[in-house]
């Protein structure tokens, strides 16, 4: 057993003892400044302010960004409106699929510079930026172009119209790919767009209206206002805005809801999530394991259907649970630059203290606290990545959404527990259900209250595939058919 411990340990430091293996920020072009991108070109904004986007993995300064007020949303919504109805409404669908195209090509000849731009303006590591989140942005444009002049195999014998002006508003985990799948089904359906994105990551949002004005796409057809929650509560309140798709925080989700109740405006809203990750002892343990790694760690928990609860059947417990503190031992925290990196830095100060405010939290409610032996860069905001066990439903960190590597794990001896523990949350984004047995997952996803629910694999995401939740996880779906479905009148 002692020569194990030992094995494991030089596989532990081998793997943490890699040599660097950075990616050049020589290829990011940032300017020291970004304006408002407002009817095909950049405008200083009314406000005369400017606030600092920061790179969290070293706390330097990255670049300012304009400060719209309501001013300059109205000047936006107004030139949305009028591309909408000079322009965009008018244009040919297969027309409008061409500049839908010739968006995710540019977006894929410069794959690189962008991938670099969102690890330095978010945090995550470069591979994750490389290999899944610019990739799925262009391929969200690729998808919804080719359904632009298709609309009516997409919605038969209904006639689908759009709907005109969407306001648009995202977070800050996947700021370009959330750009991608909001951007591309309003313009695909015929809509114009003004689009807020996060105040801390700004950059690649800005970046993508670069990318339009290359494109040739016609002025006032996509907006950019950049700002922080009183330039969306403006977006929001607009009254030339027929359309709002939001994802972020449960609690804003709430405030929107009021404030567009009674007016016409249509809503898509993605909001928090607390989703259960189900392992049975019939399960294929170790493709579990990775799975529960990817589906919280790999990404910070900076993803709101992110598998921050795990269920474990009482046979496996064990087995389970020593396997995972053995894996996040080999996990690599640190520069997100560096392509060895694992788990990169949390996307600011503000949320960092949130996440160690619930590791406080977990540990005063009486669960038990594993966290990986890893050294911590000395700037920049990292958290290791941390499991909580005997942890109670009632307990906080099982209930509320952390948004950072922070594991609860519970156990379970029969179906039926595992079903009403998971389904024992004001949350229903999505799900996980580890399974050998065909019928066990059928039987979990026709009942457990998520809208997303994966077998044996955890965070696949596919522009063809519609996401979304239900509960206090929001309402409507994105991708696929049905996020079509969320931009036209029928």
């Amino acid at each position: 057993m002692a020569k194990s411990k030992n094995t494991l340990k030089l596989k532990f430091d081998s793997a943490r003892n890699l040599d660097p293996a950075p990616e050049s920020a020589a290829i990011a072009k940032i300017a020291d400044r970004y304006e408002l991108f407002i009817n095909g070109k950049f405008e200083k904004p009314s406000s005369k302010k400017y606030f600092d986007t920061i790179n969290p993995a070293t706390e330097e300064k990255l670049s300012s960004i304009a400060l719209a007020n309501k001013a300059d949303v109205d000047k936006a919504v107004v030139a949305a409106r009028n591309a909408y109805d000079k322009v965009w409404k008018k244009l040919p669908a297969k027309e409008r699929a061409k500049y839908i195209f010739r968006i995710s090509r540019i977006i894929q000849e410069k794959a690189r510079e962008l991938a670099v731009i969102e690890t330095l303006d978010g945090g995550k590591p470069i591979k994750e930026s490389r290999d899944f989140d610019i990739p799925a942005a262009a391929n969200h444009f690729f998808y919804n172009a080719g359904w632009a002049d298709k609309l009516e195999y997409a919605f038969p014998n209904r006639n689908p119209k759009p709907l005109g002006v969407a306001g648009q508003i995202i977070p800050w985990n996947f700021p370009l790919l959330m750009a991608a799948w909001k951007i591309a089904p309003a313009l695909a359906t015929g809509n114009t767009v003004v689009l807020k994105p996060a105040e801390n990551t700004s950059l690649t949002a800005l970046k993508l209206a670069e990318i339009f004005q290359e494109a040739d796409l016609p002025p006032g057809v996509v907006n950019i206002i950049t700002g922080a929650g009183n330039t969306g509560a403006e977006l929001v309140n607009h009254p030339g805005i027929n359309k709002i798709a939001f994802t972020g925080s449960t609690e804003v989700g709430k405030i929107i809801q009021k404030s567009i109740a009674g007016t016409n405006k249509k809503a898509t809203l993605e909001l928090g999530g607390k989703a259960a990750n189900i392992i049975f002892e019939d399960a294929p343990i170790d493709q579990a394991v990775e799975g529960i790694i990817n589906g919280i760690f790999f990404n910070q928990g900076h993803v709101c259907c992110a598998g921050s609860r795990l269920f474990v059947q009482e046979s496996v417990y064990k087995l389970v649970l020593q396997k995972l503190k053995d894996r996040i031992e080999t996990l690599i925290v640190g520069n997100p630059m560096d392509k060895n990196t694992d788990i990169g830095a949390i996307n600011s100060k503000q949320q960092l203290d949130v996440i160690n405010n619930y590791l406080k939290i977990g540990q005063q409610e009486g669960s038990e606290i594993f966290q990986s032996s890893c050294a911590l860069p000395k700037k920049g905001f990292y958290c290791k990545p941390t499991i909580f066990t005997n942890v109670a439903q009632s307990h906080r960190i099982a209930q509320e959404e952390i948004f950072g590597p922070v594991l609860a794990i519970q156990t379970f001896r029969t179906i039926d527990e595992a079903i009403e523990k998971a389904n024992n949350t004001a949350f229903g984004l999505s799900a996980g259900v580890w399974t050998d047995k065909g019928s066990k997952i059928f039987n979990m996803t026709s009942k457990l209250r998520a809208g997303v629910i994966w077998a044996n694999t955890y965070n696949k995401f596919d522009p063809t595939s519609p996401f979304g939740g239900y509960k206090e996880s929001g309402f409507g779906r994105e991708g696929g058919l049905h996020g079509l479905g969320g931009y036209v009148e029928v």
